[in-house]
């Protein structure tokens, strides 16, 4: 039972803030009478999501597996580049500059390149997800390694612990919750860049959906793809949310 209340307790009000923007749409829906093609109620939305015209289960695995990949080559590209940055800083001068050129690259400019390069299909969409959450677990994860108690790394030196081994025993766990936070962003960056791959040319997926429901005007269907967006994104940020509670218990802790 105590479990329960806790639970309750933390979850409560997110639950809360989503049924109260549910109930407003619903309400300006009905008093304003606004059309459908302009704005669904949310019934209509969801019936819109279980319809059978639409084969949304096929949608929509095409573009978790795109989010998945993206989320995976930003998060090991990203914790890799910052732990080259932490390990030496002639590195760092080399790469950092450079990175943040690739970072301020308008990505919907680079993903018809992509295209162009790979053609159509999940890879594409994937590394323009990537190409857009990489730089913030590259930098949570320089500062992590860096920003560190000078004793505990004095203490290494003391026991004669090689530079490799106090970076594999006290930098790297000190990382964890800086990684594991910036995974968080990472999370939905990679969301947002799998559907601007859709976007921009795919004939499947839940971004393909949304542009051919609008060309239709179909606008239940498009809202019940962002709602489908949506639940995947959340999906992820809770299964990154929960390692994060397992491997950094204390940072999770003094953020609650």
């Amino acid at each position: 039972m105590h479990r329960l209340r806790q639970a309750l307790a933390h979850y409560l009000p997110a639950v809360g803030i989503f049924v109260g923007f549910v109930l407003l749409w619903q309400l300006a829906v009905s008093v304003f009478d606004i059309r459908e093609y302009l704005l669904p109620s949310p019934g209509a939305v969801l019936q819109a999501m279980v319809s059978q015209e639409i084969p949304w289960l096929q949608h929509a695995w095409i573009t978790a597996v795109e989010i998945l990949g993206a989320f995976v080559l930003a998060g090991a590209s990203g914790v890799l580049l910052g732990m080259a940055i932490a390990w030496s800083p002639g590195l760092s001068r080399a790469l950092t500059p450079f990175l943040v050129f690739v970072n301020t690259l308008p990505k919907v400019a680079i993903a018809p390149l992509f295209l162009m390069w790979l053609g159509y299909g999940i890879l594409p969409n994937m590394l323009i997800g990537a190409l857009i959450g990489f730089f913030p677990v590259v930098i949570n994860t320089a500062v992590g390694l860096t920003q560190i108690d000078q004793d505990l790394v004095d203490l290494g030196r003391v026991f004669s612990a090689p530079k490799w081994k106090v970076f594999l025993k006290i930098r790297i766990p000190n990382a964890y919750p800086y990684i594991l936070s910036a995974l968080k962003v990472t999370a939905t960056s990679a969301v947002v860049g799998a559907i601007v791959g859709e976007f921009v040319a795919s004939q499947k997926g839940l971004g393909y959906v949304i542009i051919t429901t609008q060309s239709s005007m179909n606008t239940p269907a498009a809202f019940a793809a962002l709602v489908w967006i949506s639940l995947l994104g959340l999906l992820l940020y809770g299964l990154v949310a929960g390692l994060s509670r397992l491997l950094a218990p204390w940072a999770e802790d003094r953020a609650g």
